[in-house]
């Protein structure tokens, strides 16, 4: 095996860098040098490994024949660098960037964040509002809370709570209610773009319950406001109805909560290990939960 300290750095970036761009000028772009050193490192790489690594032509170098395999290593192992080089600089900043779900964020985590900062006032937390899948290879994104069925491909995930459902309204309609037949009689605000519904509340003795028409959004926050402002029954998720209930700004008038198939999850890039602001946002994030009794 050959000595590590005898193989140029610079060499191996320079010709991996020609094998994945396909040329000397387009990986001296890259590089921020000349074509002509870029082939004296590729030179150099070839010499310290004792073998060729390219075919010269005059159109140009092409990679030989069984060289795929080290240039994927080569290339994996300086993405693993560039990584672990973000991640240091990340720590000696102490930035920390959470991706969060957009009303995770508005209804529940913007209230709590000043109980972190006070706890650690030497981190800064950038909040991502954003609802996609993160790349976190292609980002600085530390963490991402996001709600789904889970089984997210390629990276690691955490449950934090399970998602609950419950109807709220205001206080003048909720002395309307008794039962859930009296829901028949009211006004239902309905979200367009629920990934549940009323059929995940109701029981098998609700049955011959008709729910009847009403305010109609498509956004769940629009929704829980127009429940607020008394136009109608919403059935809300736990993150949306957890602060106004404790505030008595809604009310539940039948407070049987029922879990729906999808859950509040804590996502990070898979195989990599967390920098410690992340490893403290986590730590505070689901001991802040855990203190509010969300999911059950």
């Amino acid at each position: 095996m050959p000595d590590l300290n005898e193989i140029p750095l610079n060499a191996l970036r320079a010709a991996e860098a020609v094998a994945r761009l396909g040329s000397l000028s387009k990986a001296g772009a890259a590089l921020g040098v000349s074509p002509g050193a870029v082939s004296q490192q590729v030179a150099r790489a070839e010499a310290a490994l004792g073998r060729a690594l390219f075919e010269r032509r005059p159109g140009g170098m092409t990679p030989l024949e069984g060289t795929e395999e080290i240039f994927a290593n080569l290339a994996e192992g300086f993405a693993r660098l560039t990584r672990a080089a973000e991640a240091a600089r990340r720590d000696r900043a102490h930035v920390l960037t959470v991706s969060v779900a957009p009303i995770f964020a508005a209804r529940f985590l913007i209230w709590r964040l000043a109980d972190f900062t006070r706890a650690h006032p030497d981190i800064q937390v950038r909040i991502d509002s954003a609802v996609g899948l993160v790349d976190f290879a292609a980002s600085d994104i530390d963490l991402a809370v996001r709600i789904g069925p889970g089984g997210y491909k390629g990276v690691a995930c955490e449950r934090l709570f399970d998602q609950r459902i419950v109807p709220v309204c205001s206080a003048d309609m909720a002395a309307q209610v008794q039962s859930a037949a009296d829901f028949s009689a009211l006004p239902i605000i309905r979200d367009t773009s629920a990934m549940f519904g009323w059929n995940n509340w109701l029981q098998p003795e609700d049955a011959a319950v008709a729910l009847g028409g009403g305010p109609e959004f498509s956004d769940a926050s629009l929704c829980f406001d127009a429940a607020m402002a008394g136009q109608g029954v919403f059935l809300a998720f736990e993150v949306l109805a957890h602060d106004p209930l404790a505030r008595g700004q809604v009310v539940a008038p039948l407070p049987r909560w029922h879990k729906t198939q999808h859950a509040y999850w804590l996502l990070h890039a898979e195989g990599r290990s967390l920098s410690n602001p992340a490893r403290l946002f986590r730590r505070w994030l689901k001991g802040a939960i855990a203190a509010e009794g969300l999911g059950g």
